[in-house]
């Protein structure tokens, strides 16, 4: 049984080919081909430990993620197996697969749902997940400039997404993030709402990644009210998971605009019948895109070395 590093991941896997594994999960999911297991918390003292996992036969592999989170920390481990013959096939380091599967899913919504002709994204948060995004809606969209909102960035964060994502940066307040974004990425670790929905433009696609605890929201009630439609990984997990969906006041008719990315890859009638339309993705990371995404990783490593694959 290998065991599959960061280092291993980050170097076999691109954003690329990782939106293409994901998608093709999420059309085995759609077809009633694979299966995915909720996430469960178990806390004490102040340790939180998680465990998630699917089951994707079309892809040859099952598993389960498992990681603990302390004071704001997360620590992942993936545990891979071959849904042929049931043996492990690896473990994984998996806050690269983690970074990279976020951002993909959220391109691969992107390019159903926001405006082709995006040039300005706006960031909240400017760590690992939104310095992934960064770089993988920059690639997808060309954009021209990226306007940040992170009060807890360092100095040097505007010279270190320039380089990342090789298009300009610009540190920014958080009114001036929200209303000049074509797209838009929340990946904070905010309890309440990052700003005013008043502010959107028109036709904004917004991705709110940061959060998956019903009792924390980034996006308020304006901004829930102002979506065409609200698109979801898995309504079993999200509807119990995302306090921007739980949180949400009455008028907002959260309920009537859910629809699962399943079903938007797998050709759902959902798509932008006007400019102005505003689309949400709600994120909260589910196990398919974790699993998914590790049997991917596992068969270009097992290549390089020679190994049977799944």
């Amino acid at each position: 049984m290998l065991h599959i590093s960061d280092e291993m991941v980050n170097a076999v896997v691109t954003a690329s080919d990782a939106q293409k594994v994901l998608h093709a999960a999420f059309l085995s999911y759609a077809d009633g081909g694979a299966s995915m297991q909720q996430r469960i918390r178990t806390e004490a003292d102040g340790v939180k430990l998680s465990t998630l996992g699917a089951v994707i036969p079309d892809q040859g592999v099952a598993g389960a993620k498992i990681y603990t989170t302390i004071k704001g920390q997360f620590s992942f481990v993936i545990l891979l197996f071959s849904a042929q013959d049931g043996r492990p096939l690896a473990t994984f380091d998996a806050g690269a697969l983690t970074r990279i599967r976020t951002a993909a899913c959220t391109v691969l919504l992107a390019k159903k749902l926001a405006r082709r002709s995006a040039k300005t994204m706006g960031l909240f948060g400017a760590g690992v997940q939104g310095t992934e995004h960064a770089v993988q809606l920059t690639r997808e969209f060309g954009l021209e400039e990226i306007l940040v909102c992170d009060p807890y960035a360092a100095p040097d964060t505007g010279h270190r997404l320039t380089s990342a994502s090789g298009t300009k940066v610009r540190m920014a307040a958080a009114d001036e993030t929200a209303a000049s974004a074509d797209i838009l990425v929340t990946a904070s670790r905010s309890t309440t709402p990052l700003f005013s929905g008043e502010l959107l433009r028109p036709g904004v696609f917004v991705a709110a990644i940061g959060s998956s605890l019903p009792t924390t929201r980034e996006l308020d009630d304006v901004t829930m009210a102002k979506a065409k439609a609200i698109v979801i990984e898995w309504r079993q997990q999200s509807l119990v998971e995302a306090g921007d969906l739980i949180l949400a006041c009455p008028e907002a008719a959260v309920g009537e605009k859910v629809v699962e990315l399943a079903h938007v890859l797998a050709g759902a009638h959902l798509c932008r019948q006007s400019e102005d339309d505003v689309f949400i993705y709600k994120s909260v990371g589910v196990g398919l895109e974790d699993i998914a995404l590790a049997g991917h990783a596992y068969r270009q490593v097992a290549n390089l070395q020679g190994l049977a694959l799944p």
